[in-house]
């Protein structure tokens, strides 16, 4: 009996320890359907967010004030359609906005950082935002979201200076984001150096429709202990961005 008592003392305390993360990662076109020229549906895309019950969502292409998306502040209203805390990053100015990328989370934010990220060749400016987050169990993690340029020498640059910050980080982390890279391009091999990549349940992200490239990526720290319990491009039928959301479901040890 006492081996049984402390067989079961053991299994609490693994599951007490433990702790299960849903991620989503999305870029979402500033809203606009593809298909529909013209039209903006947030709404969709909150749809999307709130189906998979994430914890925390990394989103790129966001528009702030501009007129292609009717001069909304979408990072304001998707945490009002998904009753999330948020966390902007500008990327660029745009007429008399804004656009960029969008950390959401159900959870408490105990801080924020953004990074512009060296672009050795003229580009659109780039960013890095961290966010740190506290879970209803006390225990805390980092979620960083990034949407990368699309000249190479830039991407190397870029992928570097991740690294870099992501090596000062003690306490879990994981990185999401629109990487505009293959997996077996130099940028992403540069991250392998730093995260952990899922490459037995992952697929092509870009583009809705038959899509053929995987640029959108969910990836953790290698400092951080952790198993994937699920990693899967979630498919829609609307097809409410020129991406597909990437989602993953990650046990933190």
């Amino acid at each position: 009996m006492r081996y049984l008592i402390s067989f079961f003392f053991c299994v609490l305390v693994i599951n007490v320890q433990a702790q299960t993360l849903k991620i989503l990662t999305y870029n979402i076109h500033h809203a606009n359907p593809p298909a529909q020229k013209g039209i903006i549906d947030l709404e969709a895309i909150a749809n999307v967010i709130k189906s998979t019950d994430a914890d925390a969502v990394g989103i790129q292409e966001v528009d702030i004030n501009v007129s292609r998306s009717g001069l909304i502040n979408q990072a304001k209203r998707l945490a009002e359609l998904t009753n999330m805390q948020f966390y902007f990053s500008k990327g660029i100015n745009l007429e008399k906005g804004y656009y960029g990328t969008l950390i959401l989370t159900k959870h408490k934010i105990i801080g924020t950082r953004k990074y512009d990220l060296p672009m050795p060749e003229p580009s659109e400016n780039r960013t890095l935002a961290i966010v740190d987050i506290e879970l209803p169990s006390g225990k805390t993690f980092s979620l960083a979201n990034t949407h990368l340029d699309l000249k190479e020498k830039n991407k190397l640059a870029q992928a570097g200076f991740i690294n870099e910050i992501i090596d000062l980080y003690a306490s879990p982390l994981i990185l999401v984001g629109d990487l505009n890279a293959l997996p077996n391009s130099a940028p992403i091999q540069l991250l392998d150096e730093a995260f952990e990549r899922n490459t037995t349940t992952n697929a092509p992200t870009y583009p809705n429709i038959r899509p053929k490239d995987e640029i959108d990526y969910i990836l953790v720290g290698k400092h951080t202990k952790f198993n994937w319990l699920k990693y899967e491009v979630l498919d829609s039928a609307n097809w409410e961005s020129d991406h597909l959301p990437l989602y993953a479901e990650i046990e933190l040890k």
